[in-house]
């Protein structure tokens, strides 16, 4: 790269969305051994088979909310001595992130929800954003087609609800404050947006103030269940926080006033360690709903009376990929690349989970939670 003192090499793929030829003429190395490289960029969960010893690895690990699911990963990552840089805590000294795909994941998962709607009740058809050729003809296609007068409740107002908002008023949703959405029937279609104050309260009756539920989120409970009363759907783009309340509980979701349908967990924090207890797994790209049965807590297939349909992928951004993946390397250029080459930088050292075999000191918090892996496998230290 011609601004910065490095060279990019790019591994070989068959199905990645920029091809090997784009990368060839641009002059870049297309090659399968990528063990000469000191840094190695990914995105999602590196595959613990694939990790290469001693390395630099940025991904999304998922494992700083103690996911039980990557336990043996950053297990691995000590194992094999690499340095672990996660995009998730790449921040700058406000606390921001400086790096992220929520906007595209808010995007993907809004019209996604409304594709399983469709599906659901055979109100509308609409093609799955992955088979649109970019986002200017999805929208060309909510100009056409427009909706029934349904409800969605979209939680949260960060990057993802952000997209997610954008893509609702794009498919010509109209939004409305919460109070309207809770008492008035609307013969079009509204979606109202929810921050903390609108669906939680403090357990001890004080008034609710937004640093206080950050600190101390198992002092609240949940004030949701108005809106799931009203809404036929709900698309989650929180950030949820551990021992915050859940939106509901199981036993709510059984009742017969729940009324949403089709719920889309855009963050996608598998229950119970997240904000909606339906969410039982991540799905696919290729197979995107399961059922929920509320009578029974288990997987169901999707579509079926008296079940909820989820969408819980947790890669949304791979079906706007040329997109996502554009804006995300401006990003790194912008905001992380300069950080990495100057050396001593509080940005990198404050998102490094591991480094030398160790978890950093910002980190070690999950020492219990990755030592659970070795006791559980017999290792001993």
């Amino acid at each position: 790269m011609t601004e910065f003192p490095v060279e990019i090499v790019v591994e070989a793929s068959p199905t990645r969305c920029y091809k090997d030829e784009e990368y060839l003429k641009e002059g870049i190395t297309v090659t399968n051994d990528i063990s000469s490289c000191e840094v190695l960029l990914g995105v999602k969960e590196v595959p613990i088979g694939q990790l290469i010893p001693g390395k630099t690895y940025f991904f999304f690990s998922h494992t700083i909310k103690q996911q039980p699911y990557n336990r043996k990963l950053l297990w691995a990552v000590l194992e094999k001595r690499i340095r672990l840089i996660d995009y998730e805590v790449l921040k700058d000294e406000n606390g921001n992130r400086l790096i992220a795909f929520g906007r595209f994941a808010g995007m993907v998962g809004a019209h996604n929800a409304l594709w399983t709607f469709g599906q659901r009740t055979g109100q509308f058809k609409m093609p799955r954003m992955k088979d649109f050729h970019d986002y200017k003809e999805a929208v060309a296609f909510y100009k056409t087609h427009p909706l029934p007068n349904i409800k969605v409740v979209l939680t949260g107002t960060g990057r993802v609800a952000t997209g997610a908002a954008t893509v609702l008023r794009d498919m010509g949703i109209q939004e409305v404050i919460p109070e309207d959405f809770l008492e008035i029937s609307f013969t079009y279609p509204v979606f109202t947006q929810l921050n903390c104050e609108h669906y939680v309260a403090r357990k001890d009756g004080k008034s609710y103030q937004k640093e206080n539920f950050y600190q101390h989120p198992s002092s609240y409970r949940s004030i949701f269940a108005p809106y799931a009363k009203v809404a036929d759907i709900m698309v989650n783009g929180i950030f949820y926080a551990s021992h915050a309340p859940m939106f509901f509980t199981m036993q709510e979701m059984a009742q017969p006033d729940f009324k949403v349908q089709v719920i889309a967990d855009v963050s996608c924090d598998i229950a119970p360690d997240g904000s909606i207890p339906s969410t039982l797994k991540a799905s696919t790209i290729a197979e995107p709903v399961f059922g929920y049965d509320p009578s029974t807590g288990r997987e169901t297939a999707p579509y079926q009376p008296g079940c909820i349909d989820m969408m819980t992928i947790d890669n949304l951004p791979n079906e706007m990929p040329r997109d996502a993946s554009e804006s995300f390397g401006g990003q790194f250029l912008k905001e992380i690349l300069p950080e990495l080459i100057k050396g001593r930088s509080r940005v990198i050292s404050h998102a490094t989970i591991a480094q030398d075999g160790h978890l950093t000191s910002y980190f070690r918090y999950l020492e219990d939670y990755v030592n659970a892996h070795a006791e559980k496998a017999g290792i001993v230290a």
